[in-house]
């Protein structure tokens, strides 16, 4: 018999294989926290090719609910009439609270944990009295929403639709806010959104995605850098964060790059490229790689990363991954929120086109400069952000709630 204290941990997906940005955090993070607690994990399973099998070694109840996402609601009047957010009502499902209530029968607590808003609604269902239910966060929907809404050309229909949706997530996390007794967040971003409009409180702490240090091995992986200046950017290619990113760095960024150094070439990586990629792929000077199935060869021979994000409220795991594979990083301020990384020492941090055009110029350019930047920035993600180092910070905010 175990002498961990015992917690249930409710997810929405089955984070493994780790082949998502979301899946790494969630994944690295709950075999940390395996280790200091006596886990029974739930998890929505919509992809009936992964299984519970995973997690076998870190818990000691496991639970698979075959689901598939509710259908989008009518507009009227579904979706009008309900009180949820419509992107939360996606996901409630007939059968998922049974099958929940018949896991945790008879079972007692000492932490409720769960992933993100969506699953709300099911837990505070279970445990209305639960006195220590905390929520995981790996990205902030009222937060990413709102930056959307701002940042995104929206036709007035879908500009009416998002407020709605708006409203009803604030109305929905003053709720669950009121109610949890914590709440982990990957960004300083997502923390002051928080606390600007639910209230400064203790409650919210950040804890940064990390990388895992055995398989972005700088060591094992040695610099090989492309003849001529190459960079990339990786991430999913439908994602709308990303997809906003690349069209801003291609419009108004890549023409000053390429006018400056025409021989750079700027490598896009990513899964499920669509349509909007081809426009990217006719630019002069761009190699629209795609997904690939080992990213690591590409921060080994890239020059560097570019993280052009406007839209926040994600994972940032990039980051962290490419400097601890040695390749530098230029960002916009928001891309790394979250990560303590000094400027002009671990990465160069630019907002405005032309800014961020001198920034990526001056790393492809002055060889002394790449290499403070490669040293330093490995430096600190191998100090700061391994895994079982934020396990670590995990387990002890958890124990002192």
């Amino acid at each position: 018999m175990s002498d961990k204290p015992r917690a249930f941990l409710f997810m929405p997906y089955i984070p493994f294989p780790v082949d998502r940005g979301t899946y790494q955090r969630v994944y690295h993070l709950f075999v940390e926290l395996s280790k200091a607690y006596d886990v029974d994990l739930a998890c929505l399973q919509e992809d009936s090719e992964r299984d519970m099998a995973p997690f076998v070694a870190h818990t000691r109840r496991r639970l698979a609910i075959p689901f598939q996402n509710a259908p989008w609601q009518k507009l009227f009047p579904e979706r009008l009439l309900n009180p949820l957010p419509t992107t939360v009502q996606h996901w409630q499902v007939d059968g998922v609270l049974q099958a929940l209530q018949e896991f945790v029968d008879d079972e007692d607590y000492e932490r409720v944990i769960f992933i993100d808003l969506v699953l709300w609604p099911y837990i505070k269902e279970i445990f209305p009295q639960h006195p220590h239910i905390v929520m995981d966060r790996s990205r902030v929907d009222w937060l990413f929403q709102t930056e959307e809404l701002n940042t995104l050309p929206l036709g007035l229909r879908d500009r009416l639709l998002r407020k709605e949706n708006l409203r009803k997530i604030a109305r929905l996390e003053r709720e669950a806010y009121a109610a949890i007794v914590g709440m982990i967040v990957c960004g300083w971003d997502d923390r002051d959104f928080l606390q600007k409009h639910l209230g400064v409180s203790e409650k919210i702490f950040v804890l940064a995605n990390g990388f895992n240090e055995v398989y972005f091995d700088a060591d094992a992986h040695p610099r090989q850098l492309t003849p001529a200046p190459s960079f990339l950017f990786c991430g999913a290619l439908d994602y709308s964060p990303n997809v906003d990113a690349i069209n801003w760095f291609a419009e108004a960024i890549w023409p000053l790059v390429h006018a400056a150094m025409p021989e750079a070439i700027w490598r896009i990586i990513g899964k499920s490229p669509d349509a909007r990629s081809e426009a990217w792929a006719r630019l002069e000077g761009v190699d629209l790689v795609g997904e690939v199935p080992d990213v690591r060869p590409y921060y080994q021979s890239s020059w560097a990363q570019v993280v052009p994000l406007r839209i926040g409220g994600g994972t940032r795991l990039k980051i962290v991954e490419s400097l601890g594979m040695r390749c530098p990083v230029v960002s916009t301020t928001l891309g790394a929120q979250g990560l303590d990384l000094p400027p002009e020492e671990s990465i160069l941090l630019a907002d405005e086109p032309q800014t961020f055009a001198d920034a990526l110029i001056r790393v492809l350019q002055d060889c002394e400069l790449r290499q403070s930047l490669e040293s330093n920035g490995l430096k600190v993600v191998q100090e700061n952000y391994r895994w079982e180092q934020l396990g670590r910070k995990l387990t002890t905010y958890l124990k002192a709630l």
